[in-house]
Protein backbone atom coordinates (compact mmCIF):
# COMPACT_ATOMS: atom_id res chain seq x y z
CA UNK A 1 0.00 0.00 0.00
CA UNK A 2 0.96 3.35 -0.66
CA UNK A 3 2.79 5.42 1.73
CA UNK A 4 1.21 8.69 0.73
CA UNK A 5 -2.16 9.18 2.80
CA UNK A 6 -4.95 8.58 0.48
CA UNK A 7 -9.07 9.04 1.99
CA UNK A 8 -11.92 8.98 -0.13
CA UNK A 9 -15.53 10.59 0.18
CA UNK A 10 -17.78 8.95 -1.48
CA UNK A 11 -21.85 10.18 -1.86
CA UNK A 12 -24.89 8.66 -3.38
CA UNK A 13 -26.28 11.35 -5.54
CA UNK A 14 -29.62 10.76 -3.85
CA UNK A 15 -30.24 14.40 -2.10
CA UNK A 16 -28.60 17.10 -0.67
CA UNK A 17 -25.68 17.59 1.54
CA UNK A 18 -26.46 16.48 5.08
CA UNK A 19 -25.10 17.51 8.42
CA UNK A 20 -23.84 13.51 8.89
CA UNK A 21 -22.44 13.24 5.60
CA UNK A 22 -20.92 16.88 5.70
CA UNK A 23 -18.81 15.80 8.99
CA UNK A 24 -17.62 12.47 7.07
CA UNK A 25 -16.26 14.78 4.14
CA UNK A 26 -14.82 17.35 6.53
CA UNK A 27 -12.54 14.56 8.94
CA UNK A 28 -11.05 13.29 5.67
CA UNK A 29 -10.34 16.32 4.20
CA UNK A 30 -8.68 17.27 7.61
CA UNK A 31 -6.79 13.88 7.81
CA UNK A 32 -5.69 14.15 4.95
CA UNK A 33 -4.53 17.06 4.71
CA UNK A 34 -2.72 17.12 8.16
CA UNK A 35 -1.14 14.58 6.67
CA UNK A 36 -0.38 16.08 3.63
CA UNK A 37 -1.85 13.22 1.59
CA UNK A 38 -4.85 13.13 -1.04
CA UNK A 39 -8.71 13.57 -1.04
CA UNK A 40 -10.29 11.73 -3.50
CA UNK A 41 -14.09 12.45 -4.70
CA UNK A 42 -15.64 9.22 -5.98
CA UNK A 43 -19.73 8.94 -6.70
CA UNK A 44 -21.16 5.88 -5.60
CA UNK A 45 -24.51 5.89 -7.84
CA UNK A 46 -25.11 2.36 -8.44
CA UNK A 47 -28.71 2.36 -6.81
CA UNK A 48 -30.37 4.31 -9.77
CA UNK A 49 -34.01 4.29 -8.59
CA UNK A 50 -32.98 6.39 -5.58
CA UNK A 51 -30.58 8.45 -7.53
CA UNK A 52 -32.23 12.35 -7.69
CA UNK A 53 -31.68 14.95 -10.76
CA UNK A 54 -28.96 17.65 -9.70
CA UNK A 55 -27.52 15.32 -6.74
CA UNK A 56 -24.28 14.91 -7.62
CA UNK A 57 -23.82 18.62 -8.42
CA UNK A 58 -25.63 19.59 -5.23
CA UNK A 59 -23.39 17.68 -2.67
CA UNK A 60 -20.38 18.78 -5.02
CA UNK A 61 -20.96 22.44 -4.94
CA UNK A 62 -22.09 22.81 -1.09
CA UNK A 63 -19.05 20.99 -0.25
CA UNK A 64 -17.01 23.37 -2.14
CA UNK A 65 -19.00 26.30 -0.29
CA UNK A 66 -18.22 24.76 3.14
CA UNK A 67 -14.12 24.77 1.90
CA UNK A 68 -13.67 21.23 1.15
CA UNK A 69 -10.84 20.99 -2.12
CA UNK A 70 -10.04 17.63 -3.38
CA UNK A 71 -7.95 16.42 -5.05
CA UNK A 72 -9.42 13.70 -7.51
CA UNK A 73 -12.79 13.44 -8.84
CA UNK A 74 -15.40 13.24 -11.64
CA UNK A 75 -15.11 16.78 -12.64
CA UNK A 76 -10.91 16.77 -11.89
CA UNK A 77 -10.06 13.72 -13.11
CA UNK A 78 -7.52 11.87 -11.97
CA UNK A 79 -4.69 8.58 -12.79
CA UNK A 80 -7.40 6.29 -11.12
CA UNK A 81 -10.95 6.94 -12.86
CA UNK A 82 -13.32 7.04 -13.65
CA UNK A 83 -14.72 8.52 -10.03
CA UNK A 84 -18.77 7.20 -10.98
CA UNK A 85 -19.36 3.42 -10.12
CA UNK A 86 -21.84 3.20 -13.09
CA UNK A 87 -18.38 4.16 -15.56
CA UNK A 88 -16.78 1.27 -13.33
CA UNK A 89 -19.25 -1.81 -14.06
CA UNK A 90 -16.20 -3.73 -16.58
CA UNK A 91 -14.14 -3.09 -13.51
CA UNK A 92 -16.25 -4.62 -11.39
CA UNK A 93 -17.12 -7.69 -13.51
CA UNK A 94 -13.42 -8.78 -14.18
CA UNK A 95 -13.26 -9.25 -10.19
CA UNK A 96 -16.87 -11.11 -10.37
CA UNK A 97 -15.19 -13.22 -12.91
CA UNK A 98 -12.41 -14.44 -11.02
CA UNK A 99 -14.08 -15.07 -7.97
CA UNK A 100 -16.86 -17.38 -10.11
CA UNK A 101 -13.57 -19.39 -11.75
CA UNK A 102 -11.70 -20.09 -8.42
CA UNK A 103 -15.34 -20.89 -7.01
CA UNK A 104 -15.58 -17.76 -4.38
CA UNK A 105 -18.82 -17.13 -5.78
CA UNK A 106 -21.59 -18.65 -7.27
CA UNK A 107 -25.25 -17.88 -8.81
CA UNK A 108 -27.92 -17.65 -6.75
CA UNK A 109 -31.48 -17.82 -8.56
CA UNK A 110 -33.65 -17.69 -5.08
CA UNK A 111 -37.01 -15.03 -5.66
CA UNK A 112 -37.71 -12.17 -3.49
CA UNK A 113 -40.62 -14.25 -2.20
CA UNK A 114 -38.37 -17.27 -1.34
CA UNK A 115 -35.63 -15.32 0.31
CA UNK A 116 -38.27 -13.41 2.63
CA UNK A 117 -40.30 -17.18 2.80
CA UNK A 118 -36.62 -18.09 4.16
CA UNK A 119 -36.35 -14.91 6.19
CA UNK A 120 -39.49 -14.75 8.27
CA UNK A 121 -38.79 -18.74 9.09
CA UNK A 122 -35.51 -18.11 10.52
CA UNK A 123 -37.22 -15.53 12.93
CA UNK A 124 -40.07 -17.82 14.02
CA UNK A 125 -37.51 -20.11 15.04
CA UNK A 126 -35.64 -17.40 16.83
CA UNK A 127 -33.03 -17.17 14.83
CA UNK A 128 -30.90 -13.96 13.06
CA UNK A 129 -32.09 -13.70 9.75
CA UNK A 130 -29.24 -14.64 7.06
CA UNK A 131 -29.13 -16.54 3.71
CA UNK A 132 -29.41 -20.42 4.20
CA UNK A 133 -26.60 -21.08 1.34
CA UNK A 134 -29.81 -22.65 -0.26
CA UNK A 135 -28.21 -22.18 -3.92
CA UNK A 136 -24.69 -22.54 -2.99
CA UNK A 137 -24.02 -25.68 -4.68
CA UNK A 138 -26.54 -26.41 -7.87
CA UNK A 139 -25.97 -29.16 -10.22
CA UNK A 140 -25.87 -28.09 -13.97
CA UNK A 141 -29.30 -29.84 -14.23
CA UNK A 142 -30.64 -27.18 -11.51
CA UNK A 143 -29.37 -23.81 -12.96
CA UNK A 144 -29.92 -24.77 -16.39
CA UNK A 145 -33.92 -25.42 -15.07
CA UNK A 146 -33.81 -21.98 -12.90
CA UNK A 147 -32.41 -20.57 -16.51
CA UNK A 148 -35.29 -22.29 -18.43
CA UNK A 149 -38.30 -20.65 -15.68
CA UNK A 150 -36.33 -17.21 -16.73
CA UNK A 151 -34.83 -16.70 -13.45
CA UNK A 152 -32.14 -13.88 -13.20
CA UNK A 153 -29.48 -14.99 -10.94
CA UNK A 154 -27.62 -12.42 -7.90
CA UNK A 155 -24.17 -13.59 -7.87
CA UNK A 156 -22.84 -14.49 -3.96
CA UNK A 157 -19.46 -14.37 -2.46
CA UNK A 158 -19.04 -18.15 -0.51
CA UNK A 159 -18.22 -16.72 3.19
CA UNK A 160 -15.55 -18.67 4.63
CA UNK A 161 -16.31 -21.08 7.90
CA UNK A 162 -15.03 -20.05 11.23
CA UNK A 163 -13.33 -17.74 10.11
CA UNK A 164 -12.72 -14.54 12.77
CA UNK A 165 -12.40 -10.65 10.95
CA UNK A 166 -10.44 -8.10 13.83
CA UNK A 167 -9.80 -5.07 12.63
CA UNK A 168 -8.56 -2.12 14.84
CA UNK A 169 -10.33 0.75 14.38
CA UNK A 170 -8.76 4.33 14.11
CA UNK A 171 -11.50 5.54 16.74
CA UNK A 172 -12.87 2.66 18.82
CA UNK A 173 -9.76 0.03 19.09
CA UNK A 174 -10.07 -3.84 17.77
CA UNK A 175 -13.18 -4.85 16.61
CA UNK A 176 -14.32 -8.38 15.72
CA UNK A 177 -16.48 -9.98 13.92
CA UNK A 178 -16.88 -14.41 12.99
CA UNK A 179 -17.70 -15.32 9.62
CA UNK A 180 -20.71 -17.45 11.05
CA UNK A 181 -22.85 -13.74 11.85
CA UNK A 182 -23.00 -13.67 8.04
CA UNK A 183 -24.60 -15.52 5.21
CA UNK A 184 -23.44 -15.39 1.59
CA UNK A 185 -24.67 -12.05 0.37
CA UNK A 186 -25.54 -11.10 -2.89
CA UNK A 187 -21.84 -8.99 -5.06
CA UNK A 188 -23.55 -8.55 -7.62
CA UNK A 189 -27.56 -7.80 -7.93
CA UNK A 190 -30.41 -9.52 -10.02
CA UNK A 191 -29.97 -6.27 -12.66
CA UNK A 192 -26.24 -7.00 -12.86
CA UNK A 193 -25.12 -4.06 -10.74
CA UNK A 194 -22.44 -4.62 -7.97
CA UNK A 195 -23.55 -3.89 -4.53
CA UNK A 196 -22.04 -1.52 -2.30
CA UNK A 197 -19.45 -3.68 0.08
CA UNK A 198 -18.38 -5.54 -3.69
CA UNK A 199 -17.65 -2.15 -5.27
CA UNK A 200 -16.46 0.03 -2.17
CA UNK A 201 -13.67 -2.20 -1.53
CA UNK A 202 -12.76 -3.03 -4.97
CA UNK A 203 -12.73 0.63 -5.46
CA UNK A 204 -11.22 1.94 -2.68
CA UNK A 205 -8.46 -0.57 -3.64
CA UNK A 206 -7.43 0.19 -7.08
CA UNK A 207 -7.64 4.08 -5.97
CA UNK A 208 -4.93 3.02 -3.46
CA UNK A 209 -7.26 4.51 -0.47
CA UNK A 210 -4.91 4.19 2.83
CA UNK A 211 -7.81 5.36 5.74
CA UNK A 212 -11.31 5.20 5.43
CA UNK A 213 -13.20 7.32 7.70
CA UNK A 214 -17.04 6.98 8.38
CA UNK A 215 -20.29 6.63 10.38
CA UNK A 216 -20.37 4.13 12.71
CA UNK A 217 -23.70 2.75 10.99
CA UNK A 218 -20.65 1.63 8.22
CA UNK A 219 -19.16 -0.72 11.14
CA UNK A 220 -20.72 -3.70 10.05
CA UNK A 221 -20.48 -3.57 6.91
CA UNK A 222 -16.23 -3.80 7.53
CA UNK A 223 -15.93 -7.22 7.82
CA UNK A 224 -17.63 -7.56 4.40
CA UNK A 225 -15.78 -5.49 3.01
CA UNK A 226 -12.81 -7.21 4.34
CA UNK A 227 -13.72 -10.64 2.61
CA UNK A 228 -13.43 -8.85 -0.83
CA UNK A 229 -10.27 -7.88 0.68
CA UNK A 230 -9.21 -11.51 1.71
CA UNK A 231 -10.57 -13.33 -1.57
CA UNK A 232 -7.98 -10.81 -3.35
CA UNK A 233 -5.15 -11.01 -1.24
CA UNK A 234 -5.23 -7.25 -0.96
CA UNK A 235 -3.89 -5.39 2.26
CA UNK A 236 -7.38 -3.49 3.41
CA UNK A 237 -6.89 0.32 4.46
CA UNK A 238 -7.52 1.39 7.95
CA UNK A 239 -10.89 2.14 9.12
CA UNK A 240 -12.08 4.33 11.47
CA UNK A 241 -15.76 5.10 12.69
CA UNK A 242 -17.33 7.71 13.77
CA UNK A 243 -19.83 8.15 16.67
CA UNK A 244 -23.47 9.00 15.78
CA UNK A 245 -24.86 12.80 15.69
CA UNK A 246 -27.15 13.12 18.56
CA UNK A 247 -30.34 15.81 19.22
CA UNK A 248 -30.54 17.83 22.07
CA UNK A 249 -33.00 15.27 23.40
CA UNK A 250 -29.59 12.83 22.77
CA UNK A 251 -31.61 11.15 20.05
CA UNK A 252 -30.19 9.68 17.05
CA UNK A 253 -30.20 12.69 14.60
CA UNK A 254 -33.14 11.91 12.17
CA UNK A 255 -34.72 13.34 9.05
CA UNK A 256 -37.72 14.10 11.30
CA UNK A 257 -36.38 16.48 13.38
CA UNK A 258 -37.91 19.29 12.02
CA UNK A 259 -36.72 21.91 14.63
CA UNK A 260 -33.27 20.66 13.48
CA UNK A 261 -31.72 22.06 10.00
CA UNK A 262 -29.54 19.18 8.72
CA UNK A 263 -28.91 20.28 5.12
CA UNK A 264 -25.87 22.60 4.38
CA UNK A 265 -27.95 24.45 1.90
CA UNK A 266 -30.73 25.09 4.42
CA UNK A 267 -27.71 27.08 6.24
CA UNK A 268 -26.32 28.63 3.38
CA UNK A 269 -29.91 29.80 2.55
CA UNK A 270 -30.31 31.43 6.17
CA UNK A 271 -27.16 33.31 5.95
CA UNK A 272 -24.66 31.19 8.08
CA UNK A 273 -20.85 31.49 7.28
CA UNK A 274 -19.19 28.63 5.38
CA UNK A 275 -16.17 28.93 7.79
CA UNK A 276 -18.41 28.99 10.82
CA UNK A 277 -20.12 25.44 9.77
CA UNK A 278 -16.70 24.18 9.36
CA UNK A 279 -15.95 25.04 12.86
CA UNK A 280 -18.82 23.81 14.19
CA UNK A 281 -18.84 20.63 11.86
CA UNK A 282 -15.34 19.96 13.25
CA UNK A 283 -16.07 19.76 16.66
CA UNK A 284 -18.84 16.93 16.24
CA UNK A 285 -17.34 14.27 17.61
CA UNK A 286 -13.56 16.07 17.98
CA UNK A 287 -12.35 18.17 20.50
CA UNK A 288 -8.30 20.20 19.99
CA UNK A 289 -6.51 20.49 22.94
CA UNK A 290 -7.55 23.32 25.43
CA UNK A 291 -10.49 25.48 25.85
CA UNK A 292 -10.77 27.35 22.45
CA UNK A 293 -13.22 26.78 20.35
CA UNK A 294 -12.60 29.13 17.36
CA UNK A 295 -10.20 28.13 14.73
CA UNK A 296 -9.59 29.16 11.05
CA UNK A 297 -9.52 26.59 8.37
CA UNK A 298 -5.74 26.50 8.41
CA UNK A 299 -5.54 25.79 12.05
CA UNK A 300 -7.72 23.18 11.72
CA UNK A 301 -5.61 21.33 9.16
CA UNK A 302 -3.04 21.72 11.68
CA UNK A 303 -4.18 20.51 14.63
CA UNK A 304 -6.24 17.65 13.59
CA UNK A 305 -5.34 14.30 15.18
CA UNK A 306 -7.56 11.86 14.76
CA UNK A 307 -6.37 10.10 18.20
CA UNK A 308 -8.58 12.94 19.55
CA UNK A 309 -12.10 11.41 17.84
CA UNK A 310 -14.75 11.05 20.31
CA UNK A 311 -15.49 7.68 21.14
CA UNK A 312 -19.12 9.50 22.91
CA UNK A 313 -22.26 10.36 20.71
CA UNK A 314 -21.87 14.14 19.58
CA UNK A 315 -24.44 16.85 20.42
CA UNK A 316 -25.66 18.90 17.64
CA UNK A 317 -26.80 21.78 19.64
CA UNK A 318 -28.58 24.62 17.31
CA UNK A 319 -28.07 27.34 20.19
CA UNK A 320 -24.60 26.96 20.03
CA UNK A 321 -24.02 27.25 16.38
CA UNK A 322 -25.76 30.32 16.22
CA UNK A 323 -23.20 31.66 18.96
CA UNK A 324 -20.29 30.53 17.04
CA UNK A 325 -21.82 32.10 13.68
CA UNK A 326 -22.63 35.31 15.23
CA UNK A 327 -18.55 35.15 16.51
CA UNK A 328 -17.75 34.71 12.81
CA UNK A 329 -20.52 37.63 11.58
CA UNK A 330 -18.62 40.08 14.58
CA UNK A 331 -15.73 39.26 12.79
CA UNK A 332 -16.18 40.34 9.41
CA UNK A 333 -15.91 43.26 7.44
CA UNK A 334 -19.65 45.37 6.98
CA UNK A 335 -19.15 44.44 3.47
CA UNK A 336 -19.18 40.63 4.03
CA UNK A 337 -22.38 41.13 6.50
CA UNK A 338 -24.09 43.19 4.20
CA UNK A 339 -23.88 40.81 1.15
CA UNK A 340 -25.14 38.25 3.97
CA UNK A 341 -28.41 40.14 5.25
CA UNK A 342 -29.20 42.27 2.68
CA UNK A 343 -30.71 39.76 0.33
CA UNK A 344 -33.00 38.86 3.52
CA UNK A 345 -34.17 42.22 3.74
CA UNK A 346 -35.27 42.30 -0.28
CA UNK A 347 -36.95 38.79 -0.43
CA UNK A 348 -39.01 39.94 2.52
CA UNK A 349 -40.34 43.13 1.06
CA UNK A 350 -38.55 45.54 3.06
CA UNK A 351 -36.14 46.71 0.19
CA UNK A 352 -36.92 47.28 -3.11
CA UNK A 353 -34.12 44.40 -5.20
CA UNK A 354 -33.35 47.77 -7.36
CA UNK A 355 -33.14 49.75 -4.84
CA UNK A 356 -31.23 53.27 -5.45
CA UNK A 357 -27.90 54.04 -4.12
CA UNK A 358 -28.79 56.49 -0.97
CA UNK A 359 -31.62 53.16 0.17
CA UNK A 360 -28.29 50.97 -0.44
CA UNK A 361 -26.46 53.34 1.56
CA UNK A 362 -29.24 53.16 4.32
CA UNK A 363 -29.64 49.75 4.39
CA UNK A 364 -25.96 48.96 4.69
CA UNK A 365 -25.83 51.76 8.18
CA UNK A 366 -29.19 49.74 9.45
CA UNK A 367 -27.27 46.42 8.73
CA UNK A 368 -24.32 47.51 10.34
CA UNK A 369 -26.09 48.47 13.58
CA UNK A 370 -27.00 44.73 14.19
CA UNK A 371 -23.62 43.49 13.04
CA UNK A 372 -22.71 42.84 16.67
CA UNK A 373 -25.67 40.51 17.62
CA UNK A 374 -26.30 39.08 13.92
CA UNK A 375 -26.41 35.24 14.54
CA UNK A 376 -27.27 34.68 10.59
CA UNK A 377 -28.19 36.60 7.74
CA UNK A 378 -32.08 35.94 7.73
CA UNK A 379 -32.61 37.45 11.50
CA UNK A 380 -31.86 41.08 10.19
CA UNK A 381 -35.30 41.01 9.36
CA UNK A 382 -36.78 40.00 12.96
CA UNK A 383 -34.04 42.63 14.03
CA UNK A 384 -35.17 45.80 11.96
CA UNK A 385 -38.28 44.86 12.18
CA UNK A 386 -38.84 48.22 14.18
CA UNK A 387 -37.90 50.71 10.88
CA UNK A 388 -40.41 48.90 9.02
CA UNK A 389 -43.49 49.38 11.23
CA UNK A 390 -45.92 51.86 10.59
CA UNK A 391 -47.65 51.22 14.27
CA UNK A 392 -46.13 49.94 17.16
CA UNK A 393 -48.11 47.97 19.94
CA UNK A 394 -45.92 48.62 22.95
CA UNK A 395 -45.80 45.48 25.23
CA UNK A 396 -45.62 45.49 28.79
CA UNK A 397 -42.29 46.07 29.47
CA UNK A 398 -42.57 49.37 27.26
CA UNK A 399 -45.94 50.44 28.93
CA UNK A 400 -43.95 50.76 32.73
CA UNK A 401 -41.32 52.73 31.02
CA UNK A 402 -43.90 55.52 29.37
CA UNK A 403 -46.15 55.62 32.30
CA UNK A 404 -43.46 57.43 34.27
CA UNK A 405 -44.41 60.91 35.50
CA UNK A 406 -41.32 62.41 33.77
CA UNK A 407 -42.26 60.77 30.01
CA UNK A 408 -44.56 63.46 28.49
CA UNK A 409 -41.50 66.49 29.64
CA UNK A 410 -38.96 64.67 28.51
CA UNK A 411 -40.11 63.71 25.07
CA UNK A 412 -41.79 66.79 24.12
CA UNK A 413 -38.56 68.58 25.27
CA UNK A 414 -37.02 66.34 22.64
CA UNK A 415 -39.14 66.66 19.96
CA UNK A 416 -38.66 70.52 20.22
CA UNK A 417 -34.87 70.01 20.08
CA UNK A 418 -35.17 67.82 16.72
CA UNK A 419 -37.26 70.07 14.93
CA UNK A 420 -34.19 73.04 15.39
CA UNK A 421 -31.52 70.59 14.55
CA UNK A 422 -29.46 72.13 11.02
CA UNK A 423 -28.76 68.81 10.01
CA UNK A 424 -29.86 65.26 11.38
CA UNK A 425 -27.03 62.71 12.28
CA UNK A 426 -26.44 60.99 14.52
CA UNK A 427 -23.64 63.20 16.58
CA UNK A 428 -26.51 65.91 16.29
CA UNK A 429 -28.87 63.65 17.86
CA UNK A 430 -26.47 62.34 20.55
CA UNK A 431 -26.24 66.35 21.36
CA UNK A 432 -29.95 66.71 21.41
CA UNK A 433 -30.15 64.16 24.01
CA UNK A 434 -27.85 65.72 26.34
CA UNK A 435 -29.46 69.42 26.06
CA UNK A 436 -32.69 66.98 27.54
CA UNK A 437 -31.15 66.21 30.32
CA UNK A 438 -29.80 69.85 30.82
CA UNK A 439 -33.10 71.47 30.38
CA UNK A 440 -35.53 69.19 32.26
CA UNK A 441 -32.88 67.60 34.44
CA UNK A 442 -34.00 64.04 33.95
CA UNK A 443 -31.02 62.04 33.53
CA UNK A 444 -30.12 57.91 33.07
CA UNK A 445 -33.13 55.60 32.83
CA UNK A 446 -35.07 58.17 33.48
CA UNK A 447 -34.25 60.11 30.13
CA UNK A 448 -32.52 57.31 27.50
CA UNK A 449 -35.84 55.25 27.96
CA UNK A 450 -38.55 56.95 27.53
CA UNK A 451 -36.72 58.20 24.35
CA UNK A 452 -35.76 54.95 23.40
CA UNK A 453 -39.61 53.30 23.78
CA UNK A 454 -41.34 56.05 22.15
CA UNK A 455 -38.75 56.50 19.46
CA UNK A 456 -38.62 52.60 18.47
CA UNK A 457 -41.32 50.73 20.35
CA UNK A 458 -38.23 48.23 22.45
CA UNK A 459 -36.73 48.89 25.84
CA UNK A 460 -33.37 47.59 24.14
CA UNK A 461 -31.99 47.83 20.84
CA UNK A 462 -29.16 49.36 19.17
CA UNK A 463 -27.04 52.50 19.61
CA UNK A 464 -29.65 55.08 20.15
CA UNK A 465 -28.93 58.02 18.05
CA UNK A 466 -27.93 55.69 15.06
CA UNK A 467 -31.68 54.19 15.18
CA UNK A 468 -33.30 57.66 15.49
CA UNK A 469 -31.11 58.66 12.54
CA UNK A 470 -32.14 55.92 10.41
CA UNK A 471 -35.87 55.94 11.03
CA UNK A 472 -35.71 59.71 9.87
CA UNK A 473 -36.85 62.99 11.60
CA UNK A 474 -40.41 62.07 10.01
CA UNK A 475 -41.00 58.66 11.10
CA UNK A 476 -39.08 59.82 14.77
CA UNK A 477 -42.01 62.62 14.63
CA UNK A 478 -45.04 60.57 14.25
CA UNK A 479 -44.13 58.19 16.90
CA UNK A 480 -43.34 60.88 19.65
CA UNK A 481 -46.64 62.75 18.47
CA UNK A 482 -48.34 59.20 19.01
CA UNK A 483 -47.36 58.29 22.34
CA UNK A 484 -47.78 62.01 23.57
CA UNK A 485 -51.25 61.90 22.47
CA UNK A 486 -51.56 58.35 24.21
CA UNK A 487 -50.39 59.85 27.45
CA UNK A 488 -52.55 63.20 27.41
CA UNK A 489 -55.53 61.09 26.65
Amino acid sequence: MSNEVRVRYAPSPTGHLHIGNARTALFNYLYAKNAGGKVVIRIEDTDEKRNVEGGEKSQLDYLKWLGIEWDESSEKGGEYGPYRQMERLDIYKKYVDELMERGLAYKCYMTSEELEAEREAQMARGEAPKYSGAHRDLTEEQIAAFEAEGRKPSIRIRVPENHTYTFNDIVRGDITFESSDFGDWVIVKQNGTPTYNFAVAIDDYLMKITHVLRGEEHISNTPKQMMVYEAFDWEPPKFGHMTLILNEERKKLSKRDQHILQFIEQYKNLGYLPEALFNFITLLGWSPVGEEEIFTQDQLVEIFDADRLSTSPAVFDPAKLKWMNNQYIKASDLDRVVELALPHLVEAGRLSEDMSEEDRKWARELISLYQEQLSYGAEIVELTELFFKQEIQYDEAAMEVLEGEQVPEVLETFKKNLRELEEFTPENIKKQIKAVQKETGHKGKKLFMPVRVATTGQTHGPELPNAIHLLGLETVTVRLNDVLSKLQA
